[in-house]
């Protein structure tokens, strides 16, 4: 019999063939990798969480008969004119360049029908977001790109982003072959030149100084618009409470499952935390200053079914937003553009194109012959499905759990099935009423 009766293994742990490659790849070229899209590394998050539905204890609801309501206010604590959306579930900001423009006209579209925001992102409002979204949340971004006061004043809310779940810490990148005619104009840039945004604004250093930015968008929109600040996962209690202390209305929480255009892969992989983390800790902050509830909290960052809506919801949050999922919904990445996806070195579902400008779908692209096979009709129907399903399936698992609101979803109602996953959200470990770091009970 052999000594080594299993097989060892063929290659290191540490040293895999794909990072042999990274490093071989970084010794020839000299220079860091870019891509798109987010994390494509195991974390945590909503599907290792489940609801305990009604039975005896609970008192489920009647789908046919009883209602499920669905819809929230944003920006009810200082704001002239809050926000009342149909549904939970929000467009996050993805920048036209980064985006194309029929791809902004069909967020808006798909958004509106389903009764819902879109969000502007990095370079400034165009005609087909602002001209289809019903209502358009602006951001107000480091780079100051396209930002100009009339269109803060077009806006429905503002977001004062400081920072993204992908990178934290970092800005935005949008490569020179995405920056078009049009796209040079509106950001006050060369045309076809690389560009990379600022990681921080350039007139502030501290919460003191956002405070006194706050109040001046304020006094520019006649304090009508809400006014979100948008934050990255990596301390979410300081950075909530600060937020919460600086004025905000609501509180933008980025995990580092969120995509992005185009940024290093190193920040994608290794900076910041999953939103299954994040949450409690914001939640814990709004609930220490007494204002959970009365400043909203938006969760982002790898949201894709009704059952995360639910999860995120009864976690504590009043809203979420998509991203990634939008623009797989709007039909990018299509496996049906498979053989043209090969053709720019890459597959469908790797999403690593985006900032290539190539994209055959026409969505993440500013190429006029690419852009042109899109229909915004057609894809805002079909993200208007995605999202109208969405609100179904969260509304579904609310009424099992006996509730009448989504957002009287509570962490009581659910459980975890990993050990880690349970210290995360603080929710019990499925067959115990041991939360990991908080209680030491079975």
């Amino acid at each position: 019999m052999s000594d080594f009766p299993h097989t060892p293994p063929r290659f290191s742990a540490t040293f895999t063939p794909a990072v042999n490659a990274e490093i071989r790849r970084a010794a020839a070229s000299g220079i860091y990798d870019i891509r798109g899209a987010g994390t494509k590394r195991h974390l945590p998050h909503f599907d290792d969480l489940l609801f305990l539905g009604a039975s005896i204890s609970r008192y489920p609801l009647e789908g046919y008969r009883e209602k499920c309501a669905t819809d929230v206010w944003l920006g009810t604590r200082f704001a002239k004119k809050p926000i009342h959306l149909d549904i939970p579930v929000t467009i996050a900001g993805m920048s036209f360049g980064a985006l194309s423009g029929p791809a902004k006209e069909a967020l808006g579209r798909g958004a509106s029908a389903a009764g819902t925001s879109t969000t502007t992102g990095d370079g400034g409002m165009t005609e087909e977001e602002r001209g289809h979204s019903k209502t358009l949340v602006y951001q107000y971004l480091p780079s100051r790109y396209g930002m100009n006061p009339d269109d803060l004043r077009r806006a429905d809310a503002i977001e004062v982003v400081v920072g993204q779940g992908a990178k934290p810490g970092g800005g935005g990148m949008l490569l020179g072959q995405k920056i078009s005619d049009r796209v040079a104009m509106m950001r006050n840039l060369p045309k076809g030149i690389d560009q990379r945004s600022a990681c921080r604004h350039p007139d502030w250093t501290g919460p003191d100084d956002l405070e006194i930015k706050i109040l001046e968008i304020r006094e520019i929109t006649d304090w009508e618009k809400p006014i979100y600040v948008k934050v990255g996962g990596a301390r979410p209690y300081y950075d909530t409470a600060l937020a919460v202390k600086a004025g905000a209305d609501v509180v933008v929480l980025d995990g580092m499952q969120g995509g992005t255009a185009a940024t290093q892969d190193v920040f994608i992989e290794h900076v910041g935390m999953p939103i299954l983390a994040c949450i409690p800790l914001a939640v814990k902050a709004l609930q220490d200053l007494g204002m959970h509830r009365k400043v909203q909290l938006i969760v982002s960052g790898g949201i894709r079914t009704g059952a995360d809506v639910a999860k995120a919801m009864a976690l504590g949050a009043d809203a979420v937003a998509i991203g990634t999922a939008a623009l797989v919904a709007l039909g990018d990445n299509d496996p049906a553009l498979e053989a043209e996806y090969q053709k720019i070195g890459t597959t469908a579902g790797a999403y690593d194109d985006w900032h290539e400008g190539k994209d055959p779908a026409g969505i993440t692209t500013q190429d006029p012959e690419l852009f042109n096979r899109f229909d915004p009709v057609l894809g805002g129907r079909r993200l208007s499905n995605y999202l109208k399903v969405m609100t179904l399936e969260a509304q579904t698992i609310a009424r099992a759990c006996g509730k009448n609101h989504l957002h009287n979803l509570e962490p009581e109602d659910l459980c975890s099935l990993t050990i880690e996953a349970a210290a995360m959200a603080g929710v019990p470990l499925a067959g115990t009423s041991w939360i990991p770091g908080r209680n030491g009970g079975f």
